[in-house]
């Protein structure tokens, strides 16, 4: 065990957000925290961090475990470059470091005798220590992390406090990674990457050795890295076994059984309370009249509390006027922002009803690129034509500046709602989560989530017929992400999307712009075909460039026999090759237990319950054979399951062996 959240409490103003909440956390165990918007998923892990109190309950943690937390926000200061920043957060291995080199500047000083004894002792071991914690690579680890949540290696030396917010959480990221604490606390980790960063981040999770709790709305991120899923919801916390999909159907599951049981306690109800009318009365009754009275008081303390259904809002969004079928032309479209080339000679068009997502590493000019559709920057050369009838709205998460904090929800809609009615207004707000008397509260006390989906929610009022967002899903929740899909989806005019989240790019995009290198290639098709035609790509680079590393030219001089010495940085990126497998084989090994440990009393218990089926007496009890069909159902379902990812695991295991 690395933390206990036991029984754990906590309320704001009178309103309980959770009671009772427990939830272990294991090393190699990684959790994504879920729940509906307000539920306390920040507060729960502010309470794990130190940061908030609970109102009852306890946190506890294994002896020397150490835990990191990234926020929402973080703002860096300080004048050290990137790599500086990153590197100087290791702590513990920069003051071994320091330690080090120190005890050599002692040792060199020291007479021959006992003192000089004890120091080559303490020598021995903070060396041996600095290695164990992978001092040697902290250097090779931070540039590592560093490229792969996007940063070019030219802005490695780049000050940290001249970069921008975005980029900031990005090195706030990369220092946590680096430290690699016992126990990982992420708060919407994906927010500012890209999908190539997000990409790296699953796998660097996917295979980390503590325990993770993560917070976010990104639902396939989570499918890809998390192994447990705690969910808070009706004021308890509920944990589930598997990826997020899993949890999805097991809580499907889950909730059909306790509406039947719902339903079968509510017929109970109605029966006795039928014959206690009936019978009130008449003295004969009056014994069996109590006992009803009495069942009925017990099954109603005892009666199951179903979750909140989330009511989804359907809504007609206006249709946009109709362009002609060119909707955007960029010809020979030249970028340049001082010596930095973004593009030269870019040509690309687009036509009505293209769903376009634009993808590609981070830097590489996306967020260029849809500004010049946009015609918010120009061009330095070349053209950008607008087709016939074409208006844009152009989303990134400045336009929530453009909000009036004086304004209620419902004045800022009725700003751009012109002879819109009331109860229509509160419609659409509605479907973006804005209920009651949320409409009635003022901008200027809205959260970050709150804000984007009011922004979005204006954009779809009137929507031009071109849409260009930048990254909106940020800081909104998975209900909220939900919204905008199915409005995204039902759009029949023209989109541009800049996403991080893989889910709603799949969900959305019918085409695929490729932004790399200065150039823009587009794909015909959707996102998993775009990633098919990216991997035949590079397969046959890979192809083209392997002949020439076995070229005599390219080889490397081969060193004189019995001098077969490794380089300071060849060993390091052995260690930390040999050190990426351990964790990973160490991690699948511990899963595979887990697997294992479910899947064998599953089995036994399927067995047994065919066995008890096939007797009369069963038949004979209704309630005993409900719930045996019941349990029999579950496992009928959960089985296929384990055997499937306990196939794919001991693969795993053998291929690392």
């Amino acid at each position: 065990m690395i933390a206990l959240v036991d029984k754990v409490s906590k309320s704001f103003g009178g309103r309980m957000l959770y009671g009772d909440a427990t939830l272990q956390l294991n090393a190699g165990e990684r959790w994504a925290l879920v729940g509906p918007n307000g539920a306390g998923k920040t507060t729960l892990l502010k309470i794990i961090m130190g940061v908030e109190s609970a109102d009852e309950g306890t946190v506890s943690f294994a002896k020397d475990m150490t835990i990191g937390y990234l926020e929402q926000e973080a703002k860096i200061a300080s004048g050290k470059s990137a790599l500086e920043e990153v590197i100087d957060s290791a702590r513990e291995i920069r003051d071994l470091e320091r330690r080090v080199a120190q005890l050599e500047q002692d040792i060199a000083d020291a007479q021959e005798g006992v003192e000089l004894e004890r120091l080559l002792a303490q020598y021995g071991q903070a060396q041996d220590r600095y290695e164990r914690l992978g001092g040697y690579e902290l250097e090779s680890r931070a540039r590592a992390i560093l490229a792969g949540l996007g940063f070019p290696v030219a802005d490695f030396t780049k000050p940290a406090k001249e970069f921008s917010g975005g980029w900031q959480m990005r090195i706030a990221l990369s220092k946590l990674l680096l430290r690699h604490p016992d126990l990982l606390l992420l708060d919407e980790p994906t927010n500012h990457l890209d999908l190539e960063s997000v990409q790296w981040l699953e796998q660097f999770i996917a295979g980390y050795d503590g325990a993770v709790l993560l917070v976010s709305h990104d639902r396939s991120f989570m499918d890809k890295c998390v192994s447990h899923v705690a969910s808070l919801e009706n004021k308890r916390l509920y944990t589930y076994a598997g990826n997020y999909s899993s949890y999805l159907r097991q809580r499907e599951d889950n909730l059909e059984q306790l509406r039947a049981k719902r339903a079968a306690q509510e017929r109970d109800i109605a029966h006795m309370e039928t014959f206690i009318e009936r019978f009130r009365y008449k003295p004969t009754k009056a014994r069996q009249v109590q006992e009803r009275v009495r069942r009925v008081e017990r099954i109603k303390e005892e009666l199951v509390i179903l979750p909140d259904s989330h009511q989804t809002v359907h809504f007609s969004f206006p249709k946009p006027p109709r362009t002609g079928d060119k909707v955007v032309e960029l010809a020979g479209v030249s970028k340049h922002y001082g010596s930095n080339r973004v593009y030269d000679g870019l040509d690309l068009t687009l036509y009505r009803g293209d769903h376009v997502a634009l993808v590609g590493p981070n830097g590489a000019g996306k967020s260029t690129l849809m500004k010049l559709i946009g015609n918010v920057i120009a061009p330095d050369a070349g053209t950008v034509e607008l087709g016939k009838n074409v208006t844009s709205a152009y989303y990134a998460q400045h336009q929530l500046e453009t909000l009036n904090p004086a304004n209620t929800v419902l004045a800022e809609m009725d700003s751009v709602a012109a002879g819109w009615t009331s109860s229509e207004e509160r419609r659409l707000l509605g479907a973006f989560l804005f209920h009651g008397d949320d409409v009635l509260k003022r901008v200027s006390v809205l959260s970050g989530g709150e804000r984007a989906r009011l922004a979005l929610a204006k954009m779809l009022v009137a929507p031009d017929p071109l849409l260009l967002l930048d990254e909106p899903t940020n800081h909104l929740d998975i209900d909220s992400v939900d919204v905008l899909e199915r409005a995204l989806k039902e759009f029949e005019a023209t989109i541009v999307l800049i996403s991080h989240d893989e889910h709603l790019v799949r969900a959305i995009s019918n085409k695929v712009v490729d932004v790399r290198d200065h150039r823009a290639t587009t794909y015909v098709g959707d996102y998993d075909y775009y990633l098919f035609k990216r991997a035949e790509l590079e397969a046959a680079d890979d192809s083209q460039a392997e002949p020439k590393a076995k070229s005599p030219a390219a080889e490397t001089p081969k060193r004189p026999a019995g001098r077969n010495v490794k380089t300071k940085e060849q060993r390091r990126a052995e260690a930390q090759a040999r050190q990426a497998q351990s964790r990973a084989l160490r991690a699948t090994k511990r899963r595979l237990e887990e697997v294992e440990a479910a899947l064998t009393p599953a089995q036994a218990r399927y067995d047994e319950l065919m066995t008890l089926m096939a007797s009369e007496e069963l038949y004979n009890d209704a309630g005993a054979f409900d719930d045996a069909m019941r349990e029999y159902t579950a496992l009928s379902k959960k089985i296929p399951l384990l055997e499937e990812e306990w196939i794919e695991l001991t693969e795993k295991m053998e291929a690392g062996a």
